[in-house]
């Protein structure tokens, strides 16, 4: 997939930092492809970049808006759908990593055919998956899993990504959400593919490699979430994962959305997720703890990163804050002594 760029990020009416998390992570992981962005009058939430009219984005040379947007259901409200109508209208095709389609809204697909504009709905998984089969297959790959959903998995792969490649390792990014398949420009959108092809979709978008290099597999979900274990689950079998790193928000009070579901130990996270890898991967080993510090001082998110480190033996950090560099040692120490 080749979304045209510049882009200008859609925000709309945000009630809180995380329903603008596909549009932030555009920002952060792809600054030089993002032009601005538009949000409704009154939002007092912002990516930082210039705030552009429809217009005066198209005018600029931005060729494409995203809808950077994630809410209960992933739905297009009427107020989404009059601004998707107005982009098209100023010239500008539209992307969005929404579960509901953009070409399924009868006005948007004939504004868009109307004026030859391009549409893009990321969350359409690849037609004709297989189903996962469990064969072991030639490379190395590493999955990042976690104790709940949005703690930080794709910025943690992101950042293993580059921290490999820095130090001349063949390292790539696996997309399986919609933030990550905007930032990577492909892979599968996990949680739209129909449950029994779950495992094949991980095998799909991790095939064979004999370079020496890692796949580096954004996780989904978490294994304790009611909600999404099964996505959870059927990543760890597909990908076969030689490694994992475990995601951690400090502080997180309850599972997101499910006030009063306590989050589960660290320990007890990993030994779970460890266990489900083996059925496919027996040799699976933990090389890491990814540790979302971003409410605590600098003195506090490093004393949690000790403590994390004491509790589990692993390096901890905070991949923002501290960057990824003795996880990644611990991963590159650990498979050249499985290489010898």
């Amino acid at each position: 997939m080749m979304i045209p760029f510049p882009y200008l990020l859609y925000l709309g009416a945000p009630k809180d930092e995380l329903s603008v998390k596909t549009s932030r992570g555009v920002a952060v992981w792809r600054p030089e492809l993002c032009l601005g962005e538009y949000r409704s009058p009154g939002s007092a939430i912002t990516l930082g970049l210039p705030q552009l009219s429809f217009a005066e984005a198209a005018a600029a040379g931005a060729r494409t808006m995203i809808v950077g947007v994630a809410n209960a259901g992933g739905t297009l409200s009427e107020a989404m759908v009059a601004d998707v109508l107005a982009a098209l209208e100023a010239g500008l095709n539209v992307a969005s990593g929404l579960h509901q389609r953009l070409g399924a809204n009868p006005a948007i697909a004939a504004a868009a055919a109307a004026r030859n504009l391009q549409l893009f709905d990321v969350r359409e998984p690849p037609a004709h998956l297989d189903v996962g089969n469990g064969r072991a297959r030639a490379g190395n790959r590493l999955l990042t899993v976690g104790t709940d959903c949005s703690v930080g998995k794709m910025y943690s792969t992101l950042a293993l990504e580059r921290e490999l490649r820095a130090r001349g390792i063949a390292a790539d990014f696996r997309a399986t959400g919609q933030t990550g398949i905007f930032i990577a420009q492909g892979g599968v959108p996990i949680d739209a593919v129909v449950a029994d092809f779950i495992s094949g979709a991980a095998e799909w978008i991790s095939p064979a490699r004999t370079d020496g290099g890692w796949d580096l597999i954004e996780g989904q979900g978490s294994l304790f979430h009611p909600s999404f274990a099964g996505v959870s689950l059927g990543l760890l079998h597909g990908a076969q994962p030689n490694a994992l790193l475990l995601c951690h928000e400090s502080g997180r009070q309850h599972m997101r959305g499910l006030a009063g579901r306590a989050l589960p130990g660290l320990k007890q996270c990993l030994d779970a997720n460890l266990q489900a890898a083996r059925l496919t991967s027996p040799d699976v080993v933990a090389v890491g703890v990814a540790l979302n510090t971003s409410a605590l001082p600098r003195a506090e998110a490093e004393a949690a990163c000790r403590a994390v480190e004491d509790e589990l033996g692993l390096p901890c950090q905070d991949p923002v804050a501290m960057g990824v560099d003795r996880i990644a040692d611990r991963l590159i120490e650990t498979f050249a002594e499985t290489a010898d």
